[in-house]
């Protein structure tokens, strides 16, 4: 058994460090003398090595003692984050980008520790409030990717790949396994079944319902690091996109959703070069996003053309109501008709059931709220109704109850709209005007510098506007992001 150094406490607290290691590391006679350290997560143990000139070994209590336990805890951190490290960007095999740190020190992955710091650091960037998925295969590499959009599925599959590989191949084997930073702790992803040597991966419910809520947003082109974000808005492209994928709902109705998507895509994306709403050609794409999106939930009762361009028309033919659980795509459906003053589409979405978009588990409870307050509004029912569907709301968008969306994303565009109608029902013109104003900065804030079809339009913030405009409230209409004569009307045309 190892017995205890005589460094001095200078000595020990210049080379101390924190350090991750291996449970089935530490044998019975070690960890009878290291009662100060702790499992952090699964398979790892936190415990502090002293760096010196004659190796690394790892400090028992009586070390902890001699250095005192609160200096020793501020020297390891302090020791840990100098450790020389290399950062770079790999791309993975799916969509997914994981930052991968290594170097010749045996305490690199033990920064995994501090991930939050290491990465304002590294990068000067913040970690998103969702954490990341963290790999820390050997002493020498630590990987992680941060939980901001849908390739989240890529990166957690195509880690546990990676980890595993890199632990097998060594040096300096510390785990296999897949982890969830959050909130500064760890959480394994990964079960072993030890009997088999198998692996698999098992979210906990919490981060489950994020990854199901950023893909649906990722999918949609909400979110700021997806796809869609990534690439500049070429109209051309989304309007041979759009045309046909209308075509192939003629041939399969089971790709409406998808003609929906493209469609409203290219309704923002002409708005880059017609910010006013001016042209035929915008207006073609408002109303055949109109079109499909009251169609994706209440069915087509008789043939329509659709137009896209002046040589892109589609007739689209009868076709059953079958809605689908998706309570965002029904936003985007209900604030297209009422900008468009839609009224007998914005009757048959209101008529959409509750039941049916409350099966959508992608979004929260907010959301569900917000679509119950607009079916109540628009349904004419007692204003004490609508007001405690607001006030629900309101509550359940607070912090504390987010689980499925981030917080910028909540923040910056979802829950605008509703901070709009809220100064509508009141009737505070002048706190409407200053809702707005802000709602489109909130709008710009999001989007940055983003190409994005959606950064083009604040869609449910032009909604609201639209539908104080007919209210009599005096809306400006020299805003960003609000199209001008879809504000006020005057570009309304006829959709059949």
């Amino acid at each position: 058994m190892e017995r205890d150094a005589t460094e001095s406490t200078e000595e020990l607290l210049r080379g101390a460090h924190a350090r991750l290691l291996p449970v089935d590391s530490l044998t019975p006679e070690l960890v009878g003398r290291m009662r100060y350290a702790r499992v952090v997560a699964e398979g790892l143990v936190f415990a502090y090595a002293l760096d010196g000139p004659d190796g690394v070994r790892i400090l028992t209590d009586a070390d902890v003692e001699r250095a005192g336990l609160e200096a020793l805890g501020g020297a390891a951190y302090e020791n840990l984050m100098d450790v020389p490290v290399t950062h770079e960007e790999v791309p993975l095999e799916g969509r997914a980008t994981l930052h991968s740190l290594y170097g010749d020190s045996p305490f690199v992955a033990s920064r995994a520790l501090f991930l939050a710091e290491t990465v304002r650091r590294l990068t000067g960037e913040t970690l998103p409030e969702a954490g990341a998925l963290v790999v820390v295969p050997t002493r020498h590499l630590l990987a992680y990717h941060p939980i901001v959009d849908g390739t989240v599925i890529d990166a957690l599959n195509d880690l546990a790949a990676y980890a595993l590989r890199a632990h097998q191949e060594g040096p300096g084997a510390l785990s296999p396994r897949v982890y969830w930073w959050h909130q500064g702790g760890l959480t394994s992803l990964t079960v072993i079944d030890e009997s088999t040597r198998t692996f698999s991966l098992r979210p906990e419910p919490q981060l489950l319902g994020l990854m199901k809520g950023l893909v649906r947003l990722d999918r949609a082109g909400r979110t700021t690091t997806g796809p869609a974000a990534r690439t500049p808005s070429d109209a051309a492209g989304l309007e041979r996109a759009a045309a046909g994928a209308v075509e192939e709902v003629v041939r399969d109705p089971s790709g409406l959703g998808d003609a929906f998507a493209a469609a409203l895509a290219l309704a923002h994306a002409r708005c880059a070069d017609d910010p006013k709403a001016s042209h035929v050609t915008t207006w073609d794409a408002w109303a055949t996003a109109v079109q499909l999106g009251c169609a994706l939930f209440t069915g087509v009762a008789e043939p329509m053309e659709c137009h896209l361009g002046e040589d892109l028309v589609t007739r689209l033919p009868a076709l059953p109501a079958s809605p689908p659980a998706d309570a965002r795509a029904w936003l985007d459906a209900f604030y297209l008709a009422v900008v468009c003053r839609q009224e007998e589409r914005i009757d048959r979405l209101c008529g959409v059931p509750m039941e049916r978009l409350r099966e959508d588990d992608s979004v929260d409870e907010y959301v569900l709220h917000w679509i119950d307050t607009l079916q109540t509004y628009f349904a004419r029912r007692n204003m004490d109704e609508v007001v405690d569907k607001l006030v629900a709301t309101i509550r359940t968008s607070m912090p504390e109850r987010i689980a499925r969306a981030p917080r910028d994303f909540v923040n910056g565009i979802d829950y605008q709209p509703v901070a709009l109608f809220h100064r509508l029902v009141t009737g505070d013109r002048d706190a409407f005007a200053q809702a707005l104003a802000e709602a489109v900065t909130e709008h710009a804030g999001f989007w940055g510098p983003s190409q994005a079809p959606r950064a083009r339009v604040a869609l449910g913030p032009l909604a609201i506007a639209a539908l104080a405009h007919e209210n009599g409230f005096p809306v400006a209409t020299d805003h960003p992001h609000l199209p001008v004569y879809l504000l006020d009307g005057k570009r309304i045309e006829h959709i059949p």
